[in-house]
């Protein structure tokens, strides 16, 4: 059970950074008072969880991580200490998101960056090795 309470504490920590919004805060309106209890619905709707999400990000974020971040959070959060998942769970989880954030990367800056001319030597070979200006 304290390892699971473990995983529901990383589970509103996780709700917190996606939102940007602290867990308890009594400034708040009453349907917002306890983050948790608010965000839970929200949380499994894809359509909806623009609302979650910290406006301060101004949608700058990958929405099909954010989405699986979400599910993830909702997770660590399940009221049956059973069915949140381990942390190694968790952070193979992240690790998965985190990747899908690095590939989108890379899609970018191959789409961003300028193309090289093909010429001689520069052309790329099947077999990976490079090739001099005479093609040795």
């Amino acid at each position: 059970l304290y390892v699971k309470s473990d995983v529901y504490g990383f589970g509103v920590v996780l709700l917190e950074m996606l939102c940007g919004l602290r867990a308890l805060d009594p400034s708040r309106p009453s349907e917002k008072l306890n983050l948790v209890n608010w965000a839970k619905p929200l949380l499994s709707d894809r359509r909806r969880l623009t609302q979650l999400m910290d406006s301060r990000l101004e949608g700058q974020y990958h929405a099909r991580g954010a989405f699986r971040a979400a599910q993830l959070t909702l997770k660590c959060l399940a009221g049956e200490p059973k069915s949140r998942p381990s942390m190694k769970e968790v952070v193979e989880a992240l690790e998965q998101i985190e990747a899908m954030k690095s590939k989108s990367k890379s899609r970018e800056a191959r789409r961003d960056s300028p193309s090289m001319p093909r010429g001689r030597g520069n052309s790329p070979r099947s077999d990976g090795a490079r090739t001099n200006s005479r093609g040795r």
